[in-house]
């Protein structure tokens, strides 16, 4: 299967941001290091396919990040650079490294962000629309009609924006997201009760990410379970749900197919790749790695979510 850019358009595209991070974790800190949800998608999913980001950046974008991502296959047509300083984050990990203490966001160039849809992107198979304003994800969606379409978001917005997110939710395919967001938009403590009611809001699929204990994957009232890959070496946790989401996505992209079998292979590639992401800073822990590095953890996993070996 071939993904590159072709005629009619991108056969992956996603919609997010592009940040400077500040980060301080057990383990180390980094300060205005590569960040933001469509530059950590963007890395991951390039292990697979072509991808396209739509983003905004400001004047204070290193080049070199640029040259980085372009040298991964990730076009960034879609990028805008404008008048000012980029979106910022600054968090801290304790030692669980479970959950992530923001102690800063700027938004700075993010807060005025009108995307602008380069052609080549309105008639993309696949979308994404990573974690950013739904106002936002909205905007894109009238713009561009893909085969298939996913969403991510965070409690933020079902706190700020909840009409504008239950119509992303309403307009999307399927829905990534952490159990906290699951918990908290179905109002439920219940995992499962919430991708249930998810799932029958009649999306296709429904993924909750577990973090270090996985991910639950729904199809109507099927429900499957990947364990997560057991590393050693947990640095940064940092961008581990937005590498998830495009591993998984540029996986169906290169299969071309939204089938269950297909889709729940996805979930162990994203798997996969955000197992790398938490291995260093930044971007650090995906940046090198290949699609066969990829493939020797997917087969590890695979090997550990098998339990019966009779023919």
């Amino acid at each position: 299967f071939c993904c590159q850019f072709i005629r009619m358009g991108h056969k992956l595209v996603a919609l997010g941001t592009m940040a400077l991070d500040s980060v301080r974790t057990p383990f180390g800190e980094v300060e205005n290091a590569l960040g933001g949800s469509a530059t950590f998608f963007g890395v991951a999913a390039s292990l697979f396919c072509k991808t396209g980001l739509i983003s905004v950046i400001g004047d204070d974008f290193p080049d070199g990040h640029l040259k980085f991502l372009k040298g991964r296959g990730i076009d960034l047509e879609g990028v805008k650079k404008s008048v000012g300083q980029t979106f910022h984050w600054e968090g801290s990990y304790e030692f669980d490294m479970g959950q992530a203490r923001t102690k800063r966001t700027d938004l700075n160039v993010l807060a005025s962000f009108e995307p602008d849809i380069p052609k080549s992107y309105e008639k993309c198979d696949f979308l994404f629309l990573a974690n950013i304003d739904p106002d936002i994800q909205l905007m894109v969606l009238d713009w561009i009609r893909p085969r298939y379409c996913l969403c991510d978001t965070m409690n933020y917005w079902m706190d700020s924006k909840r009409d504008s997110l239950e119509r992303v939710f309403e307009s999307v395919d399927g829905i990534i997201i952490n159990e906290a967001e699951a918990r908290q938009y179905c109002e439920t403590p219940n995992l499962a009760a919430a991708g249930l009611k998810l799932s029958g809001m009649g999306k296709a699929k429904i993924i909750i990410k577990k973090g270090e204990h996985g991910a639950l994957l729904f199809d109507g009232e099927d429900i499957y379970s990947s364990p997560a890959y057991p590393t050693t070496r947990v640095v940064d946790p940092t961008g581990a749900g937005d590498s998830f989401a495009g591993g998984a996505m540029g996986y169906l992209a290169k299969r071309d197919s939204i089938a269950i079998s297909d889709f729940k292979k996805a979930v162990v590639y994203g798997t996969a790749a955000a197992s790398y992401a938490v291995e260093g800073f930044s971007i650090d822990g995906i940046a090198k790695i290949k699609q066969e590095d990829i493939e020797k953890r997917y087969q590890r996993l695979r090997h550990m979510a098998c339990f019966d070996h009779s023919p």
